[in-house]
């Protein structure tokens, strides 16, 4: 387009041109007329050698349109120990602790920034407590209040080698960094042919917790998984934690992790099976892989009286307090990883009951646990006895302060309990 039919004040506006000030700048700094000249045909060339080469180009094979969303992980299978004996149990946001500082240490280009996260306060979560210290302040440092800059310096230091972890320090923040991720972080692969993947771990505290109110509450990974070439991961206990965090790091692709505030510490009622022994320092756990933390037994399956819910993050725990009043009825499959999206357990899964419950704590209108329920009746029609059922939160705009309205608009176990008790009646 040409430039003065979008640029009224376009005169004034060359003014503060900054090519031109910078040629005054380096000619009054005696770089000579001939050495910029020759720096501009240089340029003027290459630039007309790569046109050309572009043009010449044969065009791409079509079959090739699915490659290179993302570069391929090194992370395929469990490793190590994750429940060694005669170790204390640890709430979730230490295990992330102890995941990073066990990163810093192995990894010398590893870096930690964000809001907070740096020496004096060691993160809102004090999942940094002490790394600063350790590792020194440019390793761990603080930045300004600013998520574009947070998501975007990612790509500048993943093209020179560096392993970016930066936190958000709320999923209701992060839309000004939303630009960087979908213009910059989630394409460059796919549109390299594989060459220049973007390594970038980004942690994300979500969830509603303590009446934290409309700006400190929110689940918004509906919206994330909307963005190809992200993935998204969303553990819900400590080993989880651990093992995810540490393979999401070495993942050569960018890398949205979801931490839920409510089962950081394992106060919230019905989370204690949050905390776990912490896991050995070579374990690792591969993205992509759905965990059964619950099982039906086979009475109540052979019975036609079983069902299974597919969760996730808090979402387990709501799930495994209602099931309490459905002894043997209830399989509970933990999703662990969002996108890859391990869909072979979820159809298993459903195949084994016939019935089955969607649960999250998203707005239930437009979510991804709709998009789940859409692929199972696509997928697993002829083996359903009832309807796919989803439960998730009011389609509301945002979560309220006000502890009596955030509950009525939130699932709960209770809530839950009735949905279970009408598809197995179905």
């Amino acid at each position: 387009m040409r430039k003065e039919w979008y640029r009224p004040d376009l005169d004034e506006h060359q003014t503060r041109d900054p090519l031109p000030k910078l040629r005054q700048y380096l000619l009054d700094n005696h770089i000579t007329e001939d050495t910029l000249g020759q720096i501009e045909q240089k340029v003027t060339q290459y630039v007309a050698d790569c046109f050309a080469k572009a043009v010449a180009a044969p065009n791409p094979d079509p079959k090739t349109v699915m490659l290179h969303e993302f570069a391929p992980t090194p992370i395929t299978t469990e490793k190590g120990n994750r429940t060694p004996p005669n170790k204390p149990k640890v709430v979730m946001v230490d295990a992330a602790l102890l995941a990073m500082d066990e990163i810093l240490r192995q990894y010398p280009e590893a870096l930690f920034y964000g809001q907070d996260v740096g020496r004096r306060l060691g993160g809102v979560f004090r999942e940094a407590a002490t790394l600063a210290e350790k590792y020194g302040d440019n390793r761990v440092f603080n930045t300004a209040i600013q998520e574009a800059y947070l998501v975007g310096s990612t790509v500048g230091m993943s093209a020179v080698g560096l392993k970016p972890i930066v936190e958000i320090q709320f999923a209701d923040y992060f839309w000004t960094g939303i630009n960087q991720l979908v213009c910059e972080l989630s394409k460059s692969c796919y549109l390299t042919n594989g060459k220049f993947p973007v390594q970038a771990l980004i942690r994300v505290p979500i969830g509603a917790y303590g009446s934290g109110g409309p700006y400190h509450s929110g689940c918004i990974e509906s919206s994330v998984l909307a963005i190809r070439g992200i993935k998204v991961v969303y553990p819900s206990n400590t080993a989880d934690m651990k093992g995810l965090l540490k393979a999401a790091f070495l993942d050569p692709n960018p890398v949205v992790f979801f931490e839920h505030k409510g089962i950081y510490w394992s106060k919230v009622p019905g989370t204690e099976d949050a905390k776990m022994a912490e896991p050995d320092e070579d374990y690792i756990l591969p993205l992509g892989k759905a965990n059964i933390v619950q099982h039906a037994n086979n009475e109540q399956i052979n019975k036609g009286n079983s069902l299974t819910i597919i969760t996730y993050g808090m979402g387990v725990y709501w799930a495994k307090t209602a099931a309490k009043q459905f002894e043997g009825c209830i399989e509970i499959v933990d999703l662990r990883t969002l996108n890859p999206l391990d869909e072979t357990a979820i159809y298993q899964s459903v195949k084994r009951h016939g019935k089955v419950l969607v649960l999250t704590e998203e707005s239930e209108q437009n979510s991804f646990a709709q998009t789940i329920a859409a692929r199972i009746g696509q997928h697993c029609f002829t083996y359903l006895d009832a309807p796919v059922d989803v439960l998730g939160a009011l389609p509301l705009p945002a979560v309220a302060l006000n502890t009596d309205l955030e509950r009525a608009m939130l699932p709960n176990a209770d809530k839950l309990a009735l949905r279970i008790a009408t598809l197995l009646n179905y």
